[in-house]
């Protein structure tokens, strides 16, 4: 059994400074200039050239929250400064990713094209442009593949000749640095933290690491999203019954909201909610995400018990296939998967013609797209990184893929982590006070490469356990420990507790704000019955 430090108010505090040691806390007088991306200059230049003799200008996303956001900041730019603007978000079933072959006849019009939040890989498209004389702006963040497309130019902070200091940033914020050169460039007034309260939803959503520039361009937009003027948000926070909103909800509430609409039926819903005139039209746009987001789980809860029906407890990286499986949940449930199984999972689905298609995520420190890699020729189509994958391949290559991954996976001795690295250390309950949830305030927002400290806490007596919720599926608690009582609430769990059970629990500590009244609440992760003592 792994023994954890005892935890103090100074122990901790010097745990979370740690993580910040390098750049420490950063303010948006620290965010670079645009002009350190590369080719945002010649960008801008090309832009403003087009608006001055009026061009024909299409903008073209991605089906995610970032590209989402990314197109709903160029979009509500180009409406400030009284500029027509062409968008299409890619049909995630009928056009597939990005600019594409397939998306050309749609901005066929255009003398100028320029793409958010994808494009780095879009080298047919990119050269059909050229033929057809339309000049391409690229602006992405994600890796380079061996050959760039042809363009005009192309602003990705991944590229070597690129001085932009940080590297993990998203498709919306290189979006908002292009509108803030553009600013500049046509001598306009515009608000840009308006436009970075929406930045900071794309960054929680795309997972950014919450550090440097990211962390202060988030707090920003925190604290801007919490009293925005803008339909859309109000509407959210309005149906949250929420005062104020944190990166907890963005990544559990309002991404997958906006995820849904791309995932069960088109994109352009999610950027009809954000661009909302009016208070009326948000709240009819939310509520069409809320009937996608509730087909999501839906389909994603039946997928993820038909995929877990047929694996096979004897691979070490699970793959399993179903027919017509929804292509928009694959993902999803492929996480699901990994979670439960405690193992990379791929989830493909059949299309009954002899093509699987799928997406994969990755588990403990398995390089996924590594291993995927090295089975390459039995696929067809494949990308990702690390930790997520898409994938494309035969019917008839399903058997030779799943064994050559077994394979591969043994060879490279993975190791499977059962240590949460994200427990920072044993807590007593008389040291959870409004000093510990104050400190930890101090070092928000939390999320990737920040993550929230967890605690854990030995022989903790369950008092009481109630299930609550309108499908009954969380439960609340009362626990006690040596005397001191404290609130608890463990979301999702199908699990029942005695009264008078004691257990290991693993918790986050925050305040529970409701009705004026703000109290000290324990959100739990894990509960490990204590049998010797129940």
């Amino acid at each position: 059994m792994h023994i954890y430090p005892k935890i103090t108010l100074s122990s901790l505090e010097a745990l979370l400074e740690e993580r910040f040691s390098k750049e420490g806390f950063l303010t948006l007088s620290d965010l670079p200039h645009p002009s350190v991306l590369k080719d945002m200059d010649r960008a801008t230049e090309r832009i403003v050239r087009a608006i001055k003799s009026g061009e024909r200008i299409a903008l073209i996303g991605d089906y995610d929250v970032d590209g989402v956001v990314s197109t709903t900041i160029m979009k509500l730019f180009f409406d400030e400064i009284g500029y027509d603007l062409i968008w299409i978000i890619p049909n995630r079933f009928k056009d597939g990713y990005g600019l594409s072959p397939g998306i050309i006849p749609k901005i066929k019009e255009a003398d100028l094209a320029i793409t958010v939040d994808n494009g780095i890989s879009a080298v047919d498209a990119a050269e059909i442009c050229s033929e057809m004389g339309i000049d391409l702006i690229i602006t992405d963040h994600h890796l380079l593949p061996p050959k760039l497309p042809k363009a005009y130019a192309i602003i990705d902070q991944k590229q070597e000749e690129c001085d932009f200091p940080y590297a993990d940033i998203c498709g919306a914020q290189i979006a908002w640095y292009l509108i803030a050169s553009l600013k500049n460039a046509l001598n306009k007034k515009i608000d840009m933290i308006s436009y970075m309260e929406l930045v900071s939803i794309a960054i929680i959503a795309d997972m950014m690491p919450l550090k440097h520039i990211n962390r202060a361009m988030v707090r920003t937009g925190l604290t801007s999203l919490s009293k925005s003027d803008r339909p859309a948000i109000k509407a959210f926070i309005e149906y949250m019954k929420k005062e104020r909103l944190s990166s907890e909800d963005i990544s559990f509430f309002l991404a997958p909201l906006l995820n849904s609409a791309g995932r069960m039926e088109d994109a352009s819903y999610a950027v009809e909610f954000l661009l909302s005139s009016n208070i009326y039209d948000a709240r009819i746009h939310l509520g069409r995400l809320l009937e996608f987001n509730q087909r999501r789980k839906q389909t994603e809860a039946d997928i993820t018990r038909e995929a877990l029906a047929c694996i096979d407890e004897k691979d070490d990286i699970v793959v399993v296939s179903g027919r017509e499986w929804h292509e928009g949940v694959v993902g999803i449930v492929a996480a699901r998967v990994a979670r439960i199984c405690r193992k990379p999972a791929i989830v493909l689905s059949d299309n009954g013609e002899g093509k699987l298609k799928g997406s994969g995520r990755s588990f403990a420190d398995c390089d996924l797209f590594a291993v995927v890699g090295e089975a390459r020729p039995l696929l067809e189509k494949f990308g990702g990184h690390f930790a997520a994958i898409g994938l494309s391949l035969s019917r008839e290559n399903l058997h030779d893929f799943r064994r050559a991954l077994q394979i591969i996976y043994r060879e490279a001795e993975y190791q499977i982590e059962t240590v949460d690295p994200d427990i920072v250390g044993e807590l007593h309950f008389r040291d959870i006070t409004f000093s510990l949830t104050s400190m930890i305030q101090r070092f928000e927002p939390y999320g990737q490469e920040n993550p929230p400290p967890k605690f854990i806490s030995k022989s903790v007596n369950i008092v009481q356990a109630i299930p609550i919720g309108s499908e009954k599926n969380h439960l609340r608690f009362l626990l006690e420990q040596d005397g001191v009582i404290h609130q608890a609430i463990q979301f999702k769990t199908e699990e029942s507790y005695e009264s008078d059970t004691f257990a290991d629990i693993v918790y986050t500590v925050n305040e529970n704000h409701f009705r004026g009244k703000t109290t000290l609440q324990l959100l739990i992760d894990k509960i490990n019955i204590n049998y010797n003592n129940s």
